[in-house]
């Protein structure tokens, strides 16, 4: 198995990054390496704090909320300027960045009544629906019942012939 030096592991991994934003195969196929171990970087560069979303293709729609979130909280204490080289380096509109900060604020608004009460609710909706999976298998089961007994009863006819002309 051959050994990257950091140099070129780096290199690699910085294609996946914007402005380049190539997918991990393109880059695999390109540099002549796995794509299992152009993963295992990306891997271990998400570990390391460095944003790299999941879906090159999908742009920064593909992010992970982890990431969306990491940038929020990178960016607080920057001034216009230096959010708008953050948001250059990693693909990013400066809206996008307000949208998702201001998404982070709602959930944290989210009361513990409220929190509460959507999980009873989740909770009875499953309820619900496991009250009709069992009410569809009992009429499933009926209805092959049925299926059974009519056909039994036409090859039943069909064997002693029809007695009640």
């Amino acid at each position: 198995m051959p050994r990257y030096s950091d140099e070129r592991r780096q290199a690699v991994v910085a294609k996946l990054l914007p402005p380049y934003n190539q997918s991990v195969e393109d880059v695999a196929r390109e540099e002549g390496i796995s794509s299992a171990t152009v993963y295992k970087w990306r891997k271990e560069a998400r570990a390391e704090g460095r944003c790299l979303p999941d879906a090159s293709d999908q742009g920064v729609e593909g992010w992970s909320s982890r990431d969306k979130f990491a940038s929020v909280i990178e960016t607080p204490a920057m001034n216009t300027e230096e959010i708008a080289a953050y948001c250059r380096q990693r693909g990013l509109y400066p809206e996008q960045l307000q949208r998702w900060r201001h998404d982070c604020e709602q959930a944290v608004s989210l009361s513990y009544d409220d929190r509460r009460r959507e999980a009873d609710e989740a909770k009875q909706q499953h309820k619900r629906i496991k009250e009709l999976e069992r009410e569809l298998q009992r009429k499933n089961a009926a209805l092959a019942e049925t299926a059974a007994l009519l056909t039994l009863s036409k090859k039943a006819r069909a064997i002693w012939g029809d007695e009640e002309s």
